[in-house]
């Protein structure tokens, strides 16, 4: 059956085109029901079951559960849980899921992919029986909830068909919209509210705490706490006069009364402060802000200010609010500020966090607080509080209504018990958004069978350099080997350099599961105890793993060098290797500084080592930068899984040997990819800090009496380099480090996307730059080796490899995974510090990294660690009163004055008053100050101070 619809369209540039659209109709799509005698089965079998138990005390007989959209968009928690199945999913709420939620949409996809879930999707929309045509003056909501009530109307017959089954099968449409459960009713069908049926269920009492309240009765006072949000017409009218502004808000982790608002084009940040110009935004929101006059900018405040986990007061935010505020700004200091006015899309997840009990007895209302700091406390109904007080929980965000001062959310699931380390370790990987489930059996499928082995055909296709003495040099117990380096003398005098890269790209194909797996995953995460994996342990451990006297395939590039590293020639090849070694860092320094070896590899590690230092100071005579960051190592005890020690990780000789080389063949990967594919090739860049990054570094540079120069990179690596005192010299890898934290995020992109003014890394100096060196580990260095393939002829293209917009989303996926994968591994290496400190005590020495209002930020070299020394307000009559000097960047008690870089003697411990924040507790040991004591802070220390009314500049 054919229908048509038939309407004029009027071009841009005035044509009048006659639009026909033709939709097929078919009367011979199942039901999906195993009980169905009409209907033709699948060839996979009828998803229904034959004999549904959904236990309603509401429907007591047989049925299946078709849900509207809306039940589908709010309850997928409900709907994922194992107890709920037998369910039709129409293709009309497919289609407007989709629409709505891509990570819904891909929820929804998994659950009807479950066989034991029993869902299914009806192709509502090409049944002749159950379509229906949009009626004149009909809005396309109102004709979606009638085609769901007529493709229930037409189960509901058809189940009861003459020729069909004596167990009779009801169906029960779920929906929350009053209009449409109305209608359903007086058509004669069975319909509920979710939150009706859900609490109907037998022996599931569990599956009310998952029901999200996106329309709950808010319990909290009457009035109004929050400004009204725009609807999103008069914020697209307002950003089209330019009186709105939209942009990605991001909370501060210092202060949770602060964020910030990237704005497209805005070469600042926009602050927001305050409770009032907040105004409901939770991190990663997309907000519309409006500029506040400039005699009303702000600048953050220099308070370290943590929210109360305790106590949840009403009353306290105009409190909050006002205690932050500064009397006046200096013009100096001002940034642009705004208060948001609306949102535009709300990027909320689930968040894991702990239970905070009700303060009424029985109470089911409780407070949740997250994680991640910058992430409001959320308020939930469960029955479940006596069991989840002690657990790691999940929750999800349905609403923040105005009268309430946190939204309103529902309880996901329960990870395990807090403070125990694989539930701990559960929590950071959800929380950086890391897949870490087991491989699929298609992405397995794709592996090549055992044994493997590489057959004459493959040696006739590469080139042959087993015989050349190759190794690799890499971290202590490193088993994903991406690359092994050569170095040997030629007949005509010069070098000959060869880095060997993993060849992965042989064994991960485009469009194969495992290669859509691996773009998804993006890269691998490296926590302190495991590795997530981007790609299975058969190819990242063994077959593509450069190991040690095994043959392997590689891409290669050879470079014939002068011996002043000058580049005569560079060629790239398919190859085969077989390393002659797997070295440490430490073993290969070794055997560079052993004067009684003298084998060929000793001979080309010396050679690499001096070449590499001849590269290196070339970059930085070209403007590249030498930053620093404190990272440190744990030693884990091999039966207890726990730390056992720290220390500071050593940077050798053979480091920067392997790096330089490295670098230097993705600089070469670069040109030649460009050169062949100037549109699409896979590309890196460093964007230039703005100049205000910097002002923390020119301040705290000044107060030694240098001058930093920031106009180039140059520059800055030249005024960094002379920073020096003699008399102290972690001095300038302090100013190293607050340098490193001024950087921009590097980014991969494709180069058809943006001019090519905008392709120089900053940091390396370097006019164009791409990733090669890590296809085990980075799906990036995978595009580019297939790249170049095609660029030496020894592989085909394929249509998304030239497809500049479709290699650009790629690229946006892999910033997002190599950010969270940062971000996690710090995390991981927070949880073990706070595990190895746990039981111990002591005193170490620490350097002053920044003055706060109210702490000092201090570094501890020894551990690579940095915490927060709260100081005494004076409130306490034991603790003498510090007096903060914001100009000076100082805090001073009696003749004791703290600068940025002074050396503190630091008491270490771990402050567990906080079970969700356990955190590093300093308190000072040298220089010593009478009584002076500084507990681990409370949740009441946290409170900000009231300022007095003072124009004198220390009390700002």
């Amino acid at each position: 059956m054919l229908t048509s619809k038939t309407f004029v369209k009027k071009t841009k540039r005035g044509k009048i085109l006659k639009i026909v659209r033709e939709h097929y109709l078919r009367d011979d799509i199942s039901c999906g029901s195993e009980s169905c005698q009409i209907c033709d089965p699948f060839d996979f079998g009828q998803p229904l079951s034959s004999e549904p138990e959904n236990k309603s005390r509401l429907c007591l007989t047989p049925h299946y559960i078709i849900p509207d959209t809306n039940v589908v968009f709010d309850q997928m928690d409900v709907l994922e849980d194992n107890v709920v199945q037998n369910v039709v999913i129409l293709q009309t709420v497919l289609d407007e899921v989709r629409h709505r939620s891509s990570p819904g949409y891909k929820r929804l996809k998994s659950m009807l992919a479950n066989p034991s879930k029993h869902f299914f999707t009806f192709c509502n929309e090409f049944n002749k029986h159950t379509y229906v045509e949009r009626q004149k003056g009909e809005s396309a909501n109102d004709r979606n909830d009638r085609a769901i009530r007529e493709a229930t109307r037409w189960y509901q017959d058809h189940l009861r068909a003459d020729g069909q089954s004596d167990l009779i099968i009801d169906v029960v449409l779920l929906t929350n919209d009053a209009d449409n459960r109305r209608k359903a009713l007086e058509q004669g069908l069975k319909a509920f509210t979710v939150h009706e049926y859900v609490e109907s269920l037998e022996n599931c009492g569990h599956l009310v705490d998952l029901l999200s309240r996106t329309h709950m009765k808010v319990h909290s006072q009457d009035r109004l706490l929050f400004p009204e949000h725009l609807p999103l017409s008069e914020i697209q009218r307002g950003i089209k006069s330019g009186r709105y502004f939209q942009g990605s808000f991001m909370a501060s982790r210092e202060n949770y009364l602060e964020a910030n608002v990237s704005v497209h084009d805005m070469d600042k940040m926009v602050f927001i402060q305050g409770h009032m110009n907040l105004n409901r935004a939770v991190h990663s929101d997309v907000v519309a802000i409006e500029m506040l006059p400039e005699e009303e900018w702000s600048c953050p405040s220099s308070m370290v200010l943590e929210e109360s986990t305790e106590k949840v007061v009403e009353d306290s935010m105009e409190t909050e609010d006002n205690a932050i505020k500064r009397i006046k700004v200096p013009k100096e200091l001002r940034q642009p500020t705004g208060r948001i006015v609306g949102i535009i899309k709300r990027n909320w997840r689930q968040y894991c966090g702990i239970l905070r009990p009700s303060s009424v007895k029985e109470g089911t209302r409780h407070i949740v607080v997250p994680a991640e700091k910058r992430i409001p406390k959320i308020r939930i109904e469960t029955r479940q509080a006596a069991d989840l007080i002690t657990q790691r929980i999940v929750v999800a965000i349905d609403s923040w209504p105005r009268k309430s001062r946190y939204p309103q959310g529902h309880f996901v699931r329960k990870l395990g018990n807090i403070g125990d380390k694989e539930t701990e370790n559960e929590v950071l990987l959800l929380e950086h958004d890391v897949p870490h489930s087991n491989f699929s059996e298609a992405v397995l499928a794709c592996l090549p069978k055992l044994p493997w082995i590489i057959t004459e055909e493959d040696y006739k296709r590469r080139r042959d350099l087993r015989d050349i003495n190759i190794c690799s040099v890499d971290p202590p117990g490193c088993t994903d080997i991406d690359d092994a380096l050569h170095c040997r003398e030629l007949a005509n005098g010069n070098l000959e350099v060869g880095v060997h890269i993993a060849d992965v790209s042989h064994f991960i194909r485009p469009g194969t599961a495992i290669d859509k797996e691996a773009a998804e995953r993006g890269t691998t995460v490296y926590l302190t105890d495991r590795r997530i994996d981007m790609v299975p342990e058969l190819l990242s451990s063994n077959l593509c793993s450069l190991r040690s006297n095994v043959e392997r395939f590689a891409f290669s590039i050879l470079w014939e060098v002068t011996h002043d590293a000058e580049i005569v020639s560079t060629s790239f090849t398919k190859s085969v290797i077989k390393s002659k070694a797997a070295f440490t860092y430490a073993e290969a320094q070794m055997k560079i500084d052993d004067t009684t070896q003298n084998d060929s590899l000793t001979r080309s590690l010396r050679h690499l080592n001096r070449l590499a230092k001849i590269l290196k100071q070339r970059r930085i005579d070209a403007g590249a930068l030498t930053l620093a960051s404190p990272e440190i190592r744990f030693h884990i005890d091999s039966e207890t899984h726990e730390p056992i020690d720290v220390q500071a990780k050593q940077i050798m000789e053979t480091n920067s040997m392997v790096e330089e080389f490295m670098l230097l063949a993705n600089v070469a990967s670069a040109k030649k990819t460009l050169e062949e594919f100037p549109d699409c090739a896979c590309l890196r860049r460093h964007p230039a800090p703005p100049p205000s990054n910097f002002d923390p570094v020119i301040k705290a540079a000044l107060s030694k009496g240098f001058t930093i120069d920031v106009s180039k990179g140059k520059g800055l690596a030249d005024s960094l380099k002379a920073a020096v005192v003699p008399s102290d010299p972690y001095f300038n890898t302090m100013l190293r480090i607050m340098t490193t934290r001024c950087m921009m995020q590097a980014v991969y992109f494709c180069s058809g996307m943006i001019p090519e003014s905008e392709y120089f890394h900053y940091g390396l100096a370097a006019g164009i730059y791409t990733h090669f060196t890590s296809p085990i580990r980075r799906f990036s260095d995978i595009i580019v080796h297939r790249l170049l393939a095609v660029c030496i002829g020894a592989d085909a293209s394929y249509p998304s490899l030239t497809d500049k917009h479709k290699t650009q989303v790629v690229c946006n996926n892999l910033n997002y995974r190599h950010k969270m994968a940062q971000y996690a591994g710090r995390a991981s290496v927070n949880l073990h510090t706070h595990i190895f400190f746990k039981n111990r005590i002591t005193n170490e020495e620490g350097y002053v990294l920044f003055v706060r209002q109210n702490a000092l930020q201090v570094l501890i070299p020894k551990y690579g660690l940095e915490g927060t020394l709260y100081l005494s307000d004076g409130k306490s009559k034991s603790n003498p009163r510090f007096t903060y000097n914001e100009e000076a960047s100082t805090q001073t008690c009696g003749n004791v004055t703290f600068h940025v870089f002074d050396q503190v003697i630091i008491e270490l411990s771990i402050d567990q008053s906080n079970v969700q924040h356990l955190k590093l507790s300093l308190k000072l040991v040298k220089p010593q100050i009478p009584d002076f004591s500084v507990p681990p802070v409370s949740d009441e220390d946290s409170e900000p101070p009231k300022k007095k009314q003072k124009k004198d500049k220390t009390t700002k």
